[in-house]
């Protein structure tokens, strides 16, 4: 039936436990997993471990979710921080969702996909070693959308979710995301109207988690004084939020094959030093 959606669970897990070896703490750790089917399409999330899990340690996790305007994009965009993260003592997620050239939806589908997997990560943490109250969610351009908006707002929720489980990040890292949906933000026209419902920027509240931003100043599809002026709402409600500007940098500077690689390290250890300073890693970045 359209609009119906299928969370499968059992299955999965027992053919993704028993097809994996175990590693030397005895945990099996899945790789993939099918986080909701909708409409008919399958929408699965890829996980990064630390190298040894310690069977009774719950660890923190940060979810990606990949960029391309909502239109199109990889999975594996983000495969290199979460790999790194994961080499530091978290679980990294990466996450699929619905996108128009492959699927046909909007943002706003787009938006209830990323709240699904938010719920799905929390729902089955204990399953998969990983802090419920100790979940990042990241992403970058769109995908730094659905990450924020996972945070922000409180419609667009799939209608089979179950409400009772939060789909709220304890903290973002926002690569140049798209925070303002409004008259002066990103897409206005393609909301229909409803940019009240999937803008960020409109949404801030009070107990909006910790954020770091990282933005280039030259980039033509997110200006710096957006930027300045999400962290200003967000102080005004006694949010942190953390900026970092790299000087002329243009949109989706911090990707690793860009630059040889410069601003992916400076970004991911100015992440790294952000996300100890909130007790989710400790010790010095190694990168």
């Amino acid at each position: 039936m359209k609009g119906k959606v299928l969370i499968v669970l059992a299955l999965f897990f027992a053919l993704e436990f028993h097809a994996q070896k175990e590693n030397s703490a005895g945990f099996v750790p899945p790789k993939e997993m099918v986080y909701k089917i909708v409409d008919g399409d399958t929408l699965k999330m890829q996980f990064l471990y630390p190298e040894k899990i310690k069977q009774k340690k719950a660890y923190p996790a940060i979810v990606f979710f990949f960029g391309g305007g909502w239109n199109g994009g990889t999975i594996t965009q983000f495969e290199d921080q979460a790999k790194y993260f994961a080499s530091r003592g978290m679980i990294g997620v990466l996450v699929d969702y619905r996108v128009k050239s492959r699927h046909g939806t909007t943002p706003f589908e787009a938006v209830s996909d990323a709240k699904s997997a938010m719920r799905f990560v929390r729902a089955n943490a204990h399953k998969f070693h990983i802090d419920p109250n100790k979940i990042v969610a990241s992403g970058g351009s769109a995908g730094g959308h659905l990450a924020a908006a996972t945070a922000t707002l409180d419609r667009l929720d799939e209608a089979t979710d179950d409400l009772s489980i939060s789909a709220k990040p304890n903290a973002l890292v926002l690569y140049n995301p798209v925070i303002d949906n409004g008259p002066e933000g990103f897409e206005y026209k393609r909301m229909g109207g409803r940019h009240m419902e999937i803008s960020p920027m409109h949404n801030i509240k009070g107990g909006t988690p910790p954020t770091i931003i990282f933005l280039g100043t030259k980039d033509a599809l997110i200006p710096v004084a957006t930027i300045e002026k999400y962290k200003t709402k967000m102080e005004a409600v006694g949010s942190r939020c953390d900026i970092f500007l790299y000087k002329d940098q243009t949109h989706g500077f911090f990707n690793k094959p860009r630059s040889n690689g410069e601003f992916y390290v400076k970004t991911t250890r100015e992440a790294d030093i952000f996300l100890k300073s909130i007790g989710y890693l400790k010790g010095k970045p190694k990168i």
